[in-house]
């Protein structure tokens, strides 16, 4: 008969890491796909009002968004308290909003160039003054297609 030995140590055998390569690119591509990339910091206070008849827009990535409003709490202290305009992540001037919707539209497509739609993001406490002076520039630069970003609900609530 033959006698069997043991070993002595009883080490464990050592992780085999050639699945770890395939681990990473699943992680890696899951996070891909599940992040949402943020397109602008919002530097103004954007309370938007209520409206009871609303539609989506269908393709946004055929949209150019103007913010209006007061600098939020963050911002009051560089550039007060008076309502100013936002183009993507900088403060502008009304008559810069020309030239933005033309660098928009050299951006993009040829064939897409006349859907281009420009979306108002306007805080409801924004002075009707700057809303009109902001149109006035969206007419010179021949924007005509534009879009009022509201919150659904009843118009009454704005009056509160």
């Amino acid at each position: 008969m033959s006698k069997f030995k043991k070993k002595k140590g009883g080490e464990l055998p050592a992780i085999s890491t050639a699945s770890l390569p395939d681990i990473v690119f699943m992680l890696l591509f899951f996070f891909m796909v599940a992040t949402v990339m943020r397109e602008n910091t919002l530097m103004i206070k954007n309370e938007l009002p209520f409206a009871d008849q609303v539609e989506k827009l269908q393709k946004k990535d055929l949209v150019m968004y103007v913010y209006a409003g007061k600098p939020s709490e963050r911002y009051q202290r560089q550039y007060g308290t008076e309502a100013r305009v936002q183009l993507n992540d900088k403060f502008a001037d009304v008559s810069d909003i020309k030239q933005f919707i033309i660098e928009e539209r050299e951006s993009k497509r040829e064939e897409l160039k006349n859907k281009l739609t420009t979306s108002l993001k306007i805080d409801g406490e924004t002075n009707m003054g700057l809303v009109s002076d902001i149109k006035y520039e969206l007419r010179r630069a021949e924007a005509y297609r534009i879009n009022y970003t509201t919150k659904k609900g009843d118009a009454a609530q704005n009056m509160q």
